[in-house]
């Protein structure tokens, strides 16, 4: 998807400082963190949300929170990390490609909002 922000960075056509790469994930810091670790993980081939992930996609999935337990682990937040997939508008997905968002460095709070 050539109008995709994320496709983009994955084709290297805008900068991101990836932490992680593979054929199909990479992971790169967060333009806005929102946290001191703000990772963003997810799939090299376009999926545009979690509504659209098919039954063929099980093990993809299984890679992104894979990965994400790998770079958490590089990043050293051993004291503990939190995943979040946003789903649509209403949950605030503002990028629409799939995307795990790795969050640690500080305390987080319940409920998330």
């Amino acid at each position: 998807m050539s109008g995709c922000l994320f496709c983009r960075i994955i084709a290297g056509e805008i900068p991101a400082t990836i932490v992680y790469r593979s054929d199909d994930v990479i992971a790169f810091r967060d333009a806005h963190p929102q946290a001191p670790t703000h990772i963003l993980v997810i799939p090299t081939r376009h999926i545009a949300s979690l509504a659209d992930v098919q039954a063929s996609d099980t093990a993809l999935l299984g890679r992104l929170i894979t990965v994400a337990g790998q770079v958490a682990q590089a990043e050293k937040l051993n004291a503990g990390y939190r995943l979040v997939v946003n789903t649509g508008t209403q949950a605030g997905q503002s990028v629409f490609h799939l995307h795990v968002h790795l969050l640690g460095g500080r305390a987080m709070h319940w409920p998330p909002g």
